[in-house]
């Protein structure tokens, strides 16, 4: 038996279920990329907006590629179930906030009709740093990507997110509809300002009078989003089962902690978002680098350290002497670049992150956070240690981060266990690692791909960091930093 509208009855006293009638909810946000991250963080939020009695606020929910996510949902009514877990215990709520589920290439007139009918206010973005089809020197519009040449010709049926916002505002503007308020809401800095840059090029190419518009009336706030929302696994699944008596093909698995920081600049209605937890200020840029550098830095080099050592656990890496003393020498160097807004206690902000980094029952899997290490690795680790470089600082914990990063695109642990390089770049990666004769020449090829350009003695350091990690292994490269 599924969970379903019909079995919400059915469920025991201690989940919490929706409270409110879902007949009467209109949609008032479409989300782009409906994984498990926004169903454990936006969509908590709007549910909160829709127990509170505004109504407004179901969403329709849109998947970019597979149909995996729709065919979770579809049975449950867009029922789930948001497990909340730390070493306490867990707590259930079924979220009744998705009210559909649109599969993008099966019917791409339907995602544009949802961006353009009247009930639309707000869309919401979580499609990954590789999904805005960005050049990762310039920022701007692949343009070579054949996606993106596909709607720079024609938006007839989009392919990309940039084409499906475009074709969708066009659509309201025809109609003489208002603008949206359009967030983004993955890891990427000024996430803002590079979706609005990607879909004012994108509709440029189509109607100038379109661009205008779009320029003027629609706004893209800057956002910071955080929680650490881990895959869900068939045991998950299971230990659900179990609690609820009934089957959640779709639930998702959180921890308790969740940040939302959003730049107070909406095109027009919104719920009342601070009432329910989300941060609205003039500034977040302050805010994103904290959380890029410093949770999401260290969660990289815990990934790529941590699974060459054969770790599988981001708890089991922080667990380790040498593992938390190298999360907090790459701390010290990364907190050194950062302008801390006010009302964040760096210090404080260090303590809550390693209490998170070591809660095990999230299992949040190290391999999980290595995919697609050449869009994650500029924002997180290159641009503090770029910083540093200039400063004339070192950069020893952040060089061998980076170099982890380098070391694993092998594809081979310390232990000799053949992996895949979960990664849009991974052929280019693979090639330039096999194309090295010297451990120099693997360094500056892998730095080219990322249109990163260091100085000699960055280059060198970074080469002896990777060298350490072949020859000795992850642990001990670590182990030599902490009694460095």
């Amino acid at each position: 038996m599924r969970l379903s509208q019909e079995t919400l009855d059915r469920l025991p006293a201690g989940v919490v279920r929706p409270g409110y009638d879902r007949s009467r909810v209109t949609r008032g946000v479409v989300h782009l990329g409906i994984g498990a991250f926004h169903r454990a963080h936006q969509a908590a939020v709007f549910e909160q907006a829709l127990a509170a009695g505004d109504l407004r606020w179901g969403i329709t929910g849109v998947s970019l590629r597979s149909a995996g996510v729709r065919d979770q949902l579809a049975p449950q009514n867009g029922l789930y179930t948001l497990v909340v877990r730390d070493g306490a215990g867990e707590r259930l709520q079924v979220i009744g906030a998705v009210m559909d589920v649109l599969v993008a290439p099966e019917d791409p007139a339907a995602v544009v009709a949802a961006l353009a009918s009247v009930d639309t206010h707000i869309v919401t973005l979580t499609i990954t740093e590789k999904g805005y089809k960005l050049d990762s020197a310039t920022g701007l519009l692949q343009v070579g990507d054949a996606d993106v040449a596909h709607d720079l010709a024609s938006l007839d049926a989009p392919r990309t997110a940039p084409g499906f916002l475009v074709a969708g505002l066009a659509a309201r503007h025809a109609a003489g509809l208002g603008p949206l308020t359009i967030l983004s809401c993955d890891n990427l800095p000024h996430n803002g300002t590079l979706l609005r840059d990607a879909v004012l090029a994108m509709a440029g190419a189509h109607d100038p009078a379109l661009r205008d518009w779009i320029a003027a009336a629609v706004t893209f706030p800057q956002t910071m989003v955080d929680r650490i929302v881990p895959a869900t696994t068939a045991d998950d699944i299971a230990a659900t089962r179990a609690t609820l008596g009934v089957e959640d093909q779709a639930m998702v698995k959180a921890e308790p902690f969740t940040q939302w920081v959003i730049e107070d600049r909406f095109a027009g209605e919104r719920p009342d978002l601070a009432a329910f937890g989300v941060q609205l200020t003039d500034a977040v840029a302050p805010w994103e680098d904290a959380k890029l550098r410093l949770l999401n830095g260290a969660h990289s080099g815990i990934a790529y350290l941590g699974g060459l050592a054969g770790l599988d656990f981001v708890h089991e890496v922080v667990a380790r002497p040498e593992g938390r003393a190298f999360v907090e020498a790459l701390w010290d160097e990364s907190a050194a670049t950062l302008d801390p807004p006010a009302g964040l206690d760096i210090a404080q902000y260090r303590g809550a992150l390693m209490a998170r980094f070591a809660n095990p029952a999230l299992q949040h899997r190290t391999r999980q956070i290595a995919m697609d290490g050449s869009q994650k690795l500029p924002q997180r680790l290159l641009a503090p240690m770029a910083e540093r470089c200039a400063a004339g600082l070192p950069v020893d914990a952040l060089a061998l981060a980076v170099a982890a990063w380098m070391r694993w695109q092998s594809g081979v642990t310390d232990a000799g266990e053949v992996f895949a390089i979960d990664d849009p770049m991974s052929d280019r990666l693979g090639k330039a690692v096999r194309d090295a004769g010297t451990m120099q020449e693997r360094v500056d090829g892998l730095f080219g791909l990322l249109s990163f350009r260091p100085d000699s003695e960055l280059r060198v350091l970074v080469a002896a960091k990777l060298a350490a990690l072949e020859s000795s292994g992850a642990m001990t490269a670590i182990d030599g930093l902490r009694r460095a």
